[in-house]
C-alpha cells in the first residue's frame, strides 16, 4: 500500500487522477449520493467530496480505507454482497476496480439494486488492447497483472441487463504524456455510463 501511495504522488498519476476526476465530475452531473466501489485509498473521491458529493467508499481492504480523507464515509466489504438498502445511491462508480473483482456479475446486479430508479453508473475499465495495457503487463510486478476480467464486450452485455448504456474510449498515457484519444489501440481506458433500467 506504501509503495502504491508514493506512485499516487508522482506528476504523471496526478495528471491521471485529475484527468479522471474532471470526466467523471461531467457525468454525474444531477447526483449527490455516490458510491464508490473499490475505492482504495480514495484519491479521485476526496476530488468528489471537494465539489460536494456525498461519497462513500467500499473496499474489501481495511488498510487501503485506512487511507482515505475524513470526508469519504467508507464501508469494509465485498462488491457482491453490498451491505445498503435498496436505492440508497444516485450514482455508483467503479475507477478501474470492476474487473478485478471475482463475482463482476453478482456486484453489477448489486449495484442496479442499491440504485436509485433513473440511478447512473460509472464503470471505467482498464483497455487490454492500448499500449499502455500491455506496456504494463510487461512489469510482472504491476497491478494490472492481476485483472481478472478483460473481455470488454462481455462485461458490457453484462451491464445491459440492467442498465441503458453508452460506451466509449478514453484517456490516452504514454510515458509521462498523457492526451485525450478515443483510439482504442491507444486510449488506456473503457468507460461504459448507464442508466438503471425501470
Amino acid at each position: 500500500m506504501e509503495k502504491y501511495l508514493q506512485s499516487c504522488k508522482t506528476e504523471i498519476w496526478k495528471n491521471v487522477f485529475k484527468a479522471e476526476l474532471d470526466y467523471i465530475l461531467q457525468e454525474l452531473k444531477g447526483t449527490k449520493d455516490v458510491l464508490s466501489v473499490g475505492c482504495g485509498p480514495a484519491i479521485i473521491e476526496a476530488g468528489l467530496s471537494e465539489y460536494g458529493f456525498n461519497v462513500t467508499g467500499l473496499d474489501i481492504s481495511k488498510e487501503a480505507l485506512e487511507q482515505t480523507p475524513d470526508s469519504i464515509r467508507t464501508i469494509v466489504g465485498s462488491a457482491e454482497s453490498m451491505d445498503f438498502a435498496d436505492g440508497s445511491f444516485d450514482a455508483v462508480i467503479y475507477v478501474a476496480s470492476l474487473q478485478f473483482i471475482e463475482k463482476y456479475k453478482q456486484a453489477i446486479k448489486q449495484t442496479a439494486r442499491v440504485l436509485k430508479s433513473g440511478g447512473k453508473l460509472l464503470a471505467m475499465l482498464l483497455n487490454p488492447e492500448s499500449e499502455f495495457f500491455k506496456e504494463k503487463t510487461g512489469n510482472p510486478a504491476s497491478y494490472v497483472n492481476r485483472i481478472k476480467h478483460a473481455d470488454l464486450r462481455e462485461i458490457e452485455g453484462t451491464i445491459a441487463k440492467y442498465f441503458f448504456v453508452q460506451s466509449e474510449y478514453f484517456l490516452g498515457i504514454k510515458g509521462a504524456e498523457i492526451f485525450q484519444s478515443r483510439d482504442s489501440n491507444v486510449a488506456s481506458l473503457y468507460v461504459i455510463k448507464g442508466t438503471k433500467k425501470e
